[in-house]
């Protein structure tokens, strides 16, 4: 029995000898780790390009964006309030502008329409007559304005301007003078106004030469034919820039004061100063 026993032993030891090994050659081992080398080989390129991906969009602003939108964080106004508001009172440049705006606003000026209840001239006559204008229905400001002249009161540029209008129509034999504001420059009188010269002066009267002189600084109109039996309108209009002086006065005078349109519309006067 033992010796049975040790030739299958033996027999079995032999046949342990003679099998083929347990583990398997070298060369076997290649089809094992090429799927796995392969696989790295190829998350790395997905990460590769996935990073590219990101900086080219970090450069072009879009990551930036969608954090910044989407981040629940404090918002942006709230963020960015207080340095803007502290830069603002840092930077003088602000505080100037802010003045200069200011100054415009509180910059003299004036715009007067006709005053329609002053008989000018008679009618017919040719002279010049210096045209009264209507304080209480213009605009003055730092400007003083008397017997037709306005008065300057801050020295400067000053763009000044004029604008008066001439209107002709015959009346009727029985028409009698009226007493309104918008008749009071029309008399039932026939006048031959053919070759009427229609001319608008404004001049500046200078207060700082003893004694004071006047000075014409424009002058523009036109001679009509009109007919008598036709209603007939024409306009004068000018401007430019004067330098005045405190106690300076301006005023305009026209040629056949007669004939002024007494709409406020149609004839007016004003200044505005523009700087020193």
């Amino acid at each position: 029995m033992a010796a049975n026993d040790y030739r299958g032993y033996l027999r079995n030891h032999s046949d342990t000898e003679s099998a083929q090994p347990r583990y398997h050659t070298s060369h076997g081992s290649e089809p094992t780790y090429r799927p796995l080398i392969f696989g790295t080989l190829a998350v790395m390129g997905l990460l590769q390009i996935a990073s590219s991906v990101a900086i080219l969009l970090h450069l072009t602003g879009y990551l930036q964006e969608v954090d910044i939108s989407s981040a629940p964080q404090q918002p942006i106004e709230e963020v960015q309030t207080e340095p803007i508001l502290a830069d603002a009172l840092r930077d003088p440049r602000k505080g100037r502008q802010r003045c200069k705006n200011q100054g415009r606003e509180g910059l003299p000026s004036a715009h007067l329409p006709i005053k329609v209840t002053i008989d000018y001239v008679k009618k017919g006559e040719l002279r010049a007559a210096m045209i009264h204008w209507d304080e209480a229905q213009g605009h003055l400001k730092k400007m003083r304005y008397h017997d037709g002249r306005l008065l300057v009161d801050e020295p400067g540029l000053y763009y000044v301007y004029a604008k008066t209008c001439f209107r002709y129509y015959d009346l009727e034999p029985e028409t009698e003078p009226s007493d309104a504001p918008g008749h009071a420059l029309a008399t039932p009188q026939t006048v031959d106004v053919n070759n009427a010269q229609l001319i608008q002066y404004i001049s500046q009267e200078k207060h700082t030469s003893s004694p004071s002189k006047s000075v014409v600084l424009m002058k523009t109109g036109s001679t009509m034919r009109w007919n008598n039996s036709q209603y007939n309108m024409y306009c004068a209009q000018q401007g430019r820039g004067v330098m005045l002086q405190h106690g300076d006065g301006l005023f305009v005078n026209v040629s056949n004061a007669w004939m002024l349109d007494p709409e406020p519309e149609g004839t007016y006067f004003g200044a505005i100063k523009m700087g020193n």
